[in-house]
């Protein structure tokens, strides 16, 4: 707060008094324990966080462009989004199980089931994490003449990384159940990438060659250092927040609950990165790297909705255990308008520069800017409507999620096949558009008609429930 007082004192005279009001709103967003006040923060410090992280992102996929080359980077970029998604999904739902039930756990003082769910959800993903990353061995070694040469000893370092990925993840939801939004996102998007660049310009410096497998081993050691630093230190934070005490496992309601989740998110995060592997299986590395660089670009409109739905799970998920619709209704719109108005001015600034941006990794990759205005019109849907499946997951339809995302996934990945051979990296930006825009109009769809929310960026949702015969006595 004093900072912000102080922020207020440097302006001028004439702007001060224009400001007061917003200084005084933001004042009391970080101020105040309330936990609409306690999203906002949440919503404001993860939208910091991921600016910063879209820097840092950016400037080194540049830098890692720049120093590899067209093809290296291209086997690069392919190889870590397959990790990063084998990683991700090897948790299998886990991860946001915490974030399901810590709140409402909290909310009763059960300190047992806390400590069960934190402690069974990481060592869950690190037993499935490396069955899955040991399944990756074997059909790697089984069927190693299916993979490009180029690929194959990159993936072979690459499925190390997988149980420090799951473990990561159970660790960043832990931390945002907690509304603990440093420790929950700086790790993975600050630190990490950090330390994969500053160990990739050291081997550089030591004359390591300029490849993919310098970068994976580069960012093999980067998982592990980051991922440990983070256990001890959520660890050590969970221990002064509960006493020590007897642990309640609750696995058979977690595994259900997680189940779904999974597949809910494994849909979503296949959307959001099967183009890059669709791409690398069709393509050449060259075009992969050409896509990527548009598609990481364009993901810098990407921050502003994650941002929402790392604040608004948890408040969702209180809200609807509370069984208050009306205010579940209220905030439901309050978090589109949080997506879209950012979503559309940071895109637009996007496109603007986005010549220039794609021209930083070198003159090859001024050919993904038309790539960038197709991939927009799909994100921009999406914000259109917020983060329905979040709400939709939080409030216990984790099944229909599933099936809007199967939908859209089925979708996508049938238009990439079908597009790419005929129209190349242009073929792929137009189905992950086109599959983006289905996603949100049905989740618009089961939204309205299983919690008679209507999330839309120019509707009222409470007005909107309220019609749909939403009981008045939740207000």
């Amino acid at each position: 707060m004093a900072v912000i007082q102080s922020a207020e004192r440097l302006l001028p005279a004439g702007l001060r008094g224009k400001a007061e009001p917003f200084t005084r709103s933001l004042a009391t967003i970080f101020a105040s324990d309330d936990p609409r006040n306690l999203a906002q923060r949440m919503a404001l410090i993860t939208f910091a966080i991921r600016v910063i992280s879209a820097a840092i992102a950016f400037i080194s996929q540049i830098i890692l462009a720049r120093v590899m080359g067209e093809f290296e980077y291209g086997i690069f970029v392919f190889v870590w989004a397959l990790v990063v998604i084998c990683g991700d999904l090897s948790c299998l739902g886990f991860h946001t199980t915490v974030v399901r039930f810590l709140p409402d756990y909290a909310g009763r003082s059960a300190h047992a089931e806390i400590r069960g769910l934190t402690s069974t959800a990481r060592v869950f993903a690190m037993l499935s994490s490396t069955a899955l990353a040991l399944l990756g061995f074997l059909c790697l070694w089984m069927f190693h003449e299916a993979f490009a040469d180029y690929y194959v000893v990159p993936l072979f370092v690459g499925l190390f990384c997988m149980p420090m990925i799951a473990l990561g993840d159970v660790l960043d939801s832990t931390a945002r159940a907690h509304s603990w939004a440093l420790a929950a996102l700086s790790p993975t998007y600050i630190i990490r990438p950090l330390l994969i660049l500053v160990f990739m310009v050291l081997a550089v410096w030591l004359d390591e060659p300029h490849t993919a497998l310098t970068a994976m081993v580069a960012a093999l050691a980067a998982t592990y250092l980051t991922t440990v630093v983070q256990f001890v230190s959520i660890v050590r934070r969970l221990g002064k927040r509960y006493v020590a005490g007897p642990r309640k496992l609750e696995f058979a309601l977690w595994i259900k609950a997680a189940l779904p989740i999974f597949v809910i998110e494994g849909f979503s995060f296949l959307l959001t990165n099967s183009d890059v592997i669709v791409v690398g299986l069709f393509l050449d590395p060259e075009s992969v790297a050409i896509y990527f660089a548009a598609a990481k670009t364009m993901a810098l409109v990407h921050f502003v909705f994650f941002s929402v739905k790392a604040a608004a799970a948890p408040r969702f998920s209180a809200l609807f255990a509370s069984g208050d619709r009306i205010a579940l209704a209220r905030f439901a719109g309050e978090t589109v308008r949080w997506s879209f108005w950012p979503s559309l001015a940071v895109g637009l600034g996007v496109l603007a520069l986005g010549h220039v941006l794609l021209s930083l990794f070198g003159p090859a990759f001024t050919a993904g800017h038309g790539l960038m205005a197709i991939l927009f019109a799909g994100i921009l849907a999406k914000a259109l409507v917020g983060p329905g499946e979040v709400l939709l997951t939080m409030s216990g339809e984790q099944r229909l999620c599933a099936l809007v995302y199967a939908v859209a996934l089925a979708a996508n990945i049938g238009l990439n096949v079908t597009l790419i051979p005929l129209f190349g990296v242009t073929g792929a930006a137009v189905a992950t558009a086109s599959a983006m825009v289905l996603e949100a109009m049905l989740l618009h769809l089961a939204v309205r008609g299983k919690l008679s929310i209507i999330l839309f960026a120019f509707a009222n949702p409470v007005k909107a429930s309220l019609i749909n015969g939403m009981d008045h006595h939740d207000r």
